[in-house]
């Protein structure tokens, strides 16, 4: 009698779960406790969050230019745009027949701006202030709305691409897609509207939301992502047409006709040669 190993194994899919199931535990477990220390006023992050808030708005104040034009960046990489830029890649994943995965992009947008709303109302937190502010912003400040909605896009931007790019591509998305989020959690620090906390509030906010939507839709649709990602990879692969040259034939002669001879070299007139023979 053989025995057999009846436990089951681990397929792709459940380690696709698992890895989004314990990004989204691990960033609520971080952002409850970032929340606490910010609802009980713990001094070393008090400390950590209005030195450089400080710092960085006398700087603001006294370069115009600069500060000008971070809060243009600021601006292009706002909650609107990018909510806009997933928008736009989810109606385009519907029209071309990916709609469970059109919906995991709709799903992400959503849940990002309405989770951002419940967390910023639930706890309530002031944002900083100043007797002459370079910027206005309003609404409670943590999570940092900014550094939340960048966060959600460029990752699941990142997503998108990441089976049809290459390892160089891959790098450079990655490469990208991480310093625009640092470099909007960054203006929304340097303009005086957040605190250094919210913007890690943000980007742990973002985690959650990105691991637990996914986790709900592959339990909702069971494998229907992947087979999307192909359907796209499908849909967009470039077409080349190949040209298939048949081979030259000649055409055949009416029937009864001696076929023209074969073009060669003109033969020898036997009458040139004294002894009557080819030599």
């Amino acid at each position: 009698m053989h025995l057999t190993n009846s436990s089951p194994s681990i397929t792709p899919r459940d380690r696709h779960l698992l890895r989004h199931a314990a990004l989204a535990v691990c960033c609520a477990v971080l952002f409850a406790v970032l929340a606490a220390l910010v609802q009980t006023g713990w001094s070393p992050l008090s400390r950590l969050d209005r030195e450089p808030v400080d710092r960085l708005h006398r700087f603001a104040a006294d370069h115009t230019a600069w500060t000008a034009s971070v809060q243009l960046f600021s601006d292009i990489g706002g909650t609107v745009t990018m909510r806009s830029v997933l928008g736009a890649a989810a109606l385009w994943l519907w029209l071309i027949g990916a709609r469970t995965l059109g919906g995991w992009v709709a799903a992400q947008t959503l849940a990002g701006w309405g989770g951002q709303w419940v967390l910023k109302l639930s706890l309530g937190r002031h944002r900083p202030t100043f007797s002459d502010p370079v910027a206005h912003a309003g609404g409670p400040a943590l999570p940092s709305g900014h550094a939340m909605a960048s966060a959600i896009a460029c990752a699941v931007l990142v997503g998108l691409l990441w089976p049809r790019a290459g390892r160089a591509g891959r790098i450079t998305a990655c490469s990208i897609a991480a310093l625009t989020v640092l470099g909007i959690g960054a203006s929304r620090v340097f303009l005086g509207v957040h605190w250094p906390s919210d913007v890690m509030g943000g980007w742990l906010a973002a985690g959650i939301v990105l691991g637990s939507v996914t986790v709900l839709v592959e339990l909702a649709r069971p494998g229907a992502l992947a087979r999307d990602f192909r359907r796209v990879n499908r849909r967009t692969r470039p077409r080349v047409q190949r040209v298939l040259v048949s081979p030259t034939h000649r055409p055949r002669n009416p029937v009864g006709r001696t076929p023209d001879p074969m073009p060669g070299p003109a033969p020898e007139n036997t009458a040139d040669h004294p002894d009557g023979l080819l030599r």
